[in-house]
């Protein structure tokens, strides 16, 4: 098969690239805080003073995490110019602004955290915006390949299982969800809340993902998309067990114990992709779904 025309092979893998980056900085934020080491570098942008301080102790997680923030930043420079060079569609363009804006907004919300001594409301901003950073680099990564390119296998929305307004139900309730994991972690809430979210989202991703399989499973990309999203969230809601679990058996534990900092960050890192493949199957559907036109008898009527 022929390439498409205004497919650029090196902006997608570029794209990838990026998105492989930017989770891992969501994973080395997770392990700061799992960590404990919010606060082993006192100062910023520098740390101790210096670009490279020892990195030893809680400095080479916070450090670290700084680091690959700073090469999230460089990348998404890049992109955002790649973009402009050959991109002739204008809303993505716009796509790569945000991205920049808001990986610029991340990295002062990180200072901010560390200056004012991580205080709950600006550390979970932070933490959330870092989810919506990375679904942005993925659909980036999206719409920079090129079967996206080839165009939608065009399907009819079936008026009596509509599907396109409720897919973005989806993403907000696990942005919802995550918020409130990250008010958990910085002690803004009790656990308690983010327990009680996760079967009511669990139940809205189920409830989407069976209705697509069930009715517009002859829609490749939709299939894939939904099976896709229901395993990332059935790793999710495991995941979170193991770290309430382990975090229950280690409670009295002087400092954070590997075990219970794994599976957190893991929770952490898969939350991130539950986001991403929400939003994803929401792109999805309203791509390949055309809408179902809405008949009213009493209308029709007077018609």
């Amino acid at each position: 098969m022929a390439a498409e025309p205004n497919f650029h092979p090196g902006l997608h893998r570029w794209s990838m690239v990026l998105a492989f980056c930017t989770l891992l900085l969501v994973v080395a934020g997770g392990t700061v805080t799992s960590r404990d080491a919010g606060l082993s570098v006192p100062d910023w942008p520098l740390s101790y003073g210096k670009i490279m301080p020892p990195m030893e102790g809680g400095i080479l997680y916070e450090h670290g995490h700084r680091m690959i923030a700073t090469m999230v930043g460089l990348f998404t420079i890049v992109s955002m110019v790649w973009l402009f060079r050959v991109e002739k569609r204008r809303w993505l363009r716009i796509l790569g602004v945000i991205a920049l804006l808001a990986v610029i907004a991340q990295g002062v919300l990180g200072g901010l955290t560390v200056l004012l001594l991580l205080p709950w409301y600006i550390s979970s901003a932070h933490a959330s915006l870092a989810q919506l950073f990375f679904s942005t680099t993925v659909a980036i990564t999206l719409f920079t390949s090129s079967w996206w390119l080839r165009g939608p296998a065009l399907t009819d929305e079936d008026p009596r299982y509509p599907v396109r307004g409720l897919s973005l139900a989806a993403p907000f309730c696990v942005l919802g969800q995550l918020a409130l994991g990250a008010a958990a972690r910085h002690k803004a809430i009790g656990s308690i809340y983010h327990i009680c979210g996760a079967p009511i989202v669990t139940g809205v991703v189920l409830w989407i993902s069976l209705r697509i399989l069930l009715h517009y499973a002859g829609n490749r990309e939709l299939r894939s998309a939904a099976v896709a999203l229901t395993g990332i969230t059935f790793c999710q809601v495991f995941l979170g067990i193991a770290a309430y679990m382990t975090r229950i058996a280690y409670a009295d534990a002087v400092q954070p114990m590997p075990l219970m900092v794994t599976f957190t960050v893991l929770h952490v890192a898969v939350g991130a992709l539950t986001m991403a493949a929400s939003v994803s199957l929401a792109i999805l559907v309203r791509r390949n779904l055309i809408a179902a036109e809405v008949s009213y008898p009493a209308l029709a009527v007077a018609k």
